[in-house]
């Protein structure tokens, strides 16, 4: 199940720190890890998760994931021209694919995600980009051409979080605005507010 609040997390540790809060669908994006540590990370996030009842993603490590019984998937455009989709169906895996151009978005469907990510929304500093800005205008362009549920990523916080939903996010994917903070625990309150409002 994919929730509105989609914190994109870089460990373990910020798992522990944010999952307890409520939250209910979480992405581990480990990055420059050993396998062991992969491993033992993955297998702990699966465990937390099921403890707090939250939707455990799984960004880029499909056969790790596949191995330790995960259940969701999400790969870039380059891990997904190098990953075994019916590998990742066969296991039961769901998948979410990340897209930043009509070009992408072709090639996500044809392996017909569970949810398609759209990104930059807005302007980041998490990493440098070669894509501008969509903006909330192509959100709403690329809503009617999915047959999956629409996550909105990138410079997305709880004060532009309604106008991201409004424009036809269905779920919006959090770094920055979270594990920058400088509260993070009290912004997740926050964003948990924001989204019990819009299902109001």
């Amino acid at each position: 199940m994919l929730h509105k609040f989609y914190p994109v997390l870089p460990d373990l540790n910020w798992l522990e720190r944010i999952v307890p809060l409520g939250v209910r669908t979480v992405q581990l994006r480990l990055k420059e890890t050993e396998t062991p540590e992969i491993r033992r990370q993955i297998a702990a996030s699966l465990e937390l998760c099921a403890k707090h009842d939250c939707q455990l993603i799984v960004n880029d490590y499909w056969r790790e994931a596949i191995d330790l019984g995960a259940d969701y998937i999400h790969l870039g455009q380059e891990d997904l021209a190098g990953a075994d989709v019916t590998a990742i169906r066969a296991a039961g895996l769901k998948l979410g694919i990340s897209t930043h151009s009509r070009e992408e978005l072709e090639i996500a469907l044809k392996a017909e995600p569970d949810y398609v990510a759209l990104g930059p929304v807005y302007e980041t500093k998490l990493k440098k980009m070669k894509w501008a800005p969509q903006g909330l205008s192509r959100v709403t362009e690329w809503k009617p051409l999915l047959p999956c549920p629409l996550v909105a990523i990138a410079g997305i916080t709880v004060e532009r979080a309604p106008d991201v939903l409004a424009a036809g996010a269905d779920s919006l994917a959090v770094v920055t605005d979270v594990i920058a903070h400088a509260s993070p625990e009290a912004r997740v309150g926050e964003w948990l507010d924001v989204v019990a409002a819009a299902d109001a």
